[in-house]
């Protein structure tokens, strides 16, 4: 059995409602699903109701954008139940900020002669948290733009014209209210983090294990097999878990599938009893 631990719904910044993710999972033969909406569970409640009484396992969650200089870190946070809790309680502060940002982009693009009412965004994410894709789809929609691939290329990117930061936690600070939160936190995507030297990546996989960092993605949509075998040791070596998932985004990742990503991606059950094993700790 295979399972995907990192997904999103329009809960975020998807394109699916929560409970097409788990009609997708169980017609892909999954055995678990992580729902892994950016900054909040909004989703989770809709997408565990449609499981109940099949044999997927939904495992609650989020992905974190957190504070880092020199790439993208993002930290996926697996068994996080929704309601009062360390990490739980400081994901409406996050969405505050989100929100703040989304306000921002939205001034600047209509500054540079491409005009679009915030209210637009918000009729996009369909009642969803509101992030850059959906303020992309916008662009391309009303012709500023031909793609979505453009419009982060040269608007919405990092370091583009359009990029506005929010507040967001420091690695430390939110692998330690996951874990007081009795979550298992998890590196996504390490290739985002721009590291080139392996001294580097290992100085900072040691700080993060020390800091309390369970499992490093491994198995992921875009790695090729050489590189999700070369992840997989690397987390091996720092004492960590393998973890993988698609990072499912419906339509706003063209061609990528729940549980396969682009048709390769296999993440084995015994990852979930693994990972598991580390829920409830403080």
């Amino acid at each position: 059995m295979a399972v995907d631990l990192h997904s999103h719904s329009i809960a975020s910044d998807g394109s699916d409602k929560p409970a097409h993710l788990v009609e997708l999972a169980l017609e892909k033969g999954l055995s678990a699903l992580a729902l892994t909406d950016h900054d909040t569970q909004e989703g989770v409640a809709e997408a565990r109701s449609a499981a109940t009484g099949s044999d997927l396992e939904l495992i609650p969650g989020t992905e974190l954008s957190l504070a880092y200089d020199t790439g993208g870190m993002h930290l996926v946070v697996l068994w996080l139940e929704p309601g009062p809790g360390p990490l739980q309680n400081r994901l409406g502060e996050l969405q505050g900020g989100r929100e703040q940002r989304n306000e921002g982009i939205v001034r600047i693009l209509t500054d540079a002669g491409m005009p679009i009412d915030i209210s637009e965004v918000h009729e996009e994410a369909a009642g969803g948290s509101v992030g850059r894709p959906h303020i992309a789809t916008v662009m391309v929609s009303k012709g500023y733009v031909p793609d979505l691939e453009t419009a982060f290329d040269e608007w919405l990117g990092s370091e583009k014209p359009a990029y506005v930061g929010r507040p967001r936690l420091n690695a430390e600070e939110a692998i330690a209210l996951a874990r007081q939160s009795g979550a298992v936190p998890v590196l996504a995507h390490p290739h985002t983090l721009g590291i080139s030297r392996a001294a580097d990546m290992a100085d900072l996989l040691t700080t993060l294990r020390e800091a309390g960092l369970v499992g490093l993605e491994a198995i992921y949509s875009s790695y090729h097999r050489h590189e999700r075998e070369g992840y997989a040791d690397l987390a091996r070596r720092f004492g960590l878990i393998p973890s993988g998932g698609s990072d499912y985004h419906g339509t706003y990742k063209q061609g990528l599938e729940v549980g396969i990503g682009y048709g390769d991606l296999v993440v084995r059950d015994s990852t979930v009893e693994e990972l598991r094993s580390h829920a409830g700790e403080a």
